[in-house]
């Protein structure tokens, strides 16, 4: 009896100590919106890449934001505006700026929290979000809480959506 529970417990222990044929991938949660995607958390780079142009933006550094976006990107606004290039970009930034002058509004914000993700598996080639990493970040300001989605691809912003919810988070 010995023997046999020594045996099986033998072939016990190298079964479970052999390779599993069952593919490993990362962790996943979520789908993206084309055929086959699954979604991603990302690397801690493309938040520090959202940190450097959040402080460009908060100091109206013109120079150091035009050099993070792209020639070639859309950047949506959320009063509809959309510009494709840095120079536009800040120029809208500008402009609001100076009209939040003119109004005696206050202009800034505190960032509530940033994180990247990133979408994957899709064959479709429309399928352009999957390119380099996607920042969610959510902002407070006097009027109102902002949730903006940042796409950086090869070190610049490409790709930019902004939402305005009319509350103010509360923290």
């Amino acid at each position: 009896m010995k023997f046999l529970t020594g045996s099986v417990l033998a072939i016990c222990l190298i079964f479970a100590c052999m390779p599993s044929n069952e593919a490993t991938s990362e962790p996943t949660n979520g789908f993206g919106p084309y055929e086959g995607q699954s979604v991603y958390l990302g690397d801690e780079s493309y938040v520090d890449l959202f940190k450097k142009l959040d402080a460009a933006w908060a100091a109206r550094d013109y120079e150091t934001m035009k050099s993070l976006i792209s020639d070639d990107g859309v950047f949506v606004f959320e009063d509809g505006t959309t510009v494709n290039n840095g120079s536009a970009f800040t120029e809208k930034v500008e402009a609001e700026y100076q009209a939040s002058l003119s109004d005696d509004s206050p202009w800034g914000w505190v960032t509530d929290y940033a994180f990247a993700a990133y979408p994957k598996g899709s064959e479709d080639p429309r399928a352009t979000n999957q390119a380099g990493q996607w920042v969610n970040a959510q902002f407070t300001g006097a009027d109102a809480t902002y949730i903006e989605w940042y796409q950086f691809v090869d070190g610049k912003l490409k790709t930019w959506y902004q939402s305005k919810g009319n509350f103010v988070f509360e923290k």
